[in-house]
């Protein structure tokens, strides 16, 4: 989404002819859910519909549009019928519209409401792990806060990363709204157990993760309980991180494996169901590929 924005900006200094094409509605299995977007131009392509056959019809019809100065189209797909290469078996509902300025104010004000729902995720460390993450993380629509005291560590920093070079880490944990999440990779356990601790008191964070073995999660946890935390509090905690029975201690493989766990406990996390969502970021169905 954020790559439309860019290319909506540039489009109102080129004027290069474009069309937005968007899922309106999917029923059943289909590549992408509803309000995914793709801008097609003549020689041009941004974002996507989910690929395949579908994609490649929508940007067919899109440039056939602009071939023809049409404004305005609307299709209906068959996943699976006789009029398209592709055996989902869902129907997925498209709307073509030749971008004017009214249309990207539309879209560009819906990548912005995206981005204020996002879910916050705290990341604590900007050690080896912690730089590996921050480029895996930073494809996430989650909105990343990076915190280290130390300037030096974080190295090269992904767009929209919010780095907080601090200290106080308690303010910035604080700060964080419910349903948030908290990454902990400091090299120090004992500010690693303080943050975690702080972290679980809360109670409304939906995904709090602790680089470490076994026997550091032991460690922490018999700490934990002599200060009077619950046993569905310490159940919460997710360590060792991205723990997927991969032996590979790689940070690459690591922040790969850490990123699939966010998707899983953050993006999808039940504390999240309620509250008001974009259609890109939690589909209806389970269905995710055709």
């Amino acid at each position: 989404m954020e790559d439309i924005g860019k290319y909506l900006r540039q489009w109102r200094s080129a004027r290069t002819p474009l069309v937005a094409v968007t899922l309106t509605d999917v029923r059943g299995s289909t590549p992408r859910e509803a309000g995914a977007l793709m801008l097609v131009g003549e020689n041009f392509l941004a974002g996507t519909v989910g690929g395949g056959a579908l994609e490649h019809e929508c940007v067919a019809l899109a440039r056939d549009m602009l071939r023809r100065h049409e404004t305005l189209r609307a299709h209906e797909f068959v996943l699976g019928g006789n009029n398209i290469s592709q055996c989902c078996g869902g129907r997925a509902y498209v709307r073509l519209e030749r971008v004017t300025d009214a249309l990207a104010f539309r879209l560009e004000q819906a990548i912005a409401d995206e981005k204020k729902e996002r879910p916050t995720l705290l990341m604590f460390g900007a050690g080896h792990v912690g730089r590996a993450l921050a480029q895996t993380l930073s494809f996430l629509p989650v909105r990343l806060i990076w915190i280290d005291s130390r300037a030096a560590e974080f190295g090269a920093i992904p767009p929209d990363v919010d780095v907080r070079i601090t200290g106080n880490w308690e303010a910035v944990l604080e700060e964080a709204p419910a349903g948030a999440g908290v990454l902990v990779l400091t090299p120090d356990h004992a500010l690693d157990a303080l943050i975690v601790e702080a972290a679980l008191l809360r109670g409304d964070l939906a995904y709090v993760g602790l680089i470490g073995s076994l026997t550091k999660r032991r460690r922490f946890e018999a700490s934990f309980r002599e200060l009077g935390i619950s046993e569905d509090r310490l159940d919460s905690l997710v360590c060792p991180i991205g723990n997927r029975g991969v032996r590979d201690k790689r940070p690459e493989v690591i922040a790969a494996l850490v990123t699939a766990e966010v998707v899983e406990r953050l993006l999808h996390s039940p504390l999240l169901k309620n509250e008001k969502k974009s259609a890109s970021l939690l589909p209806e169905s389970n269905e995710f590929f055709c």
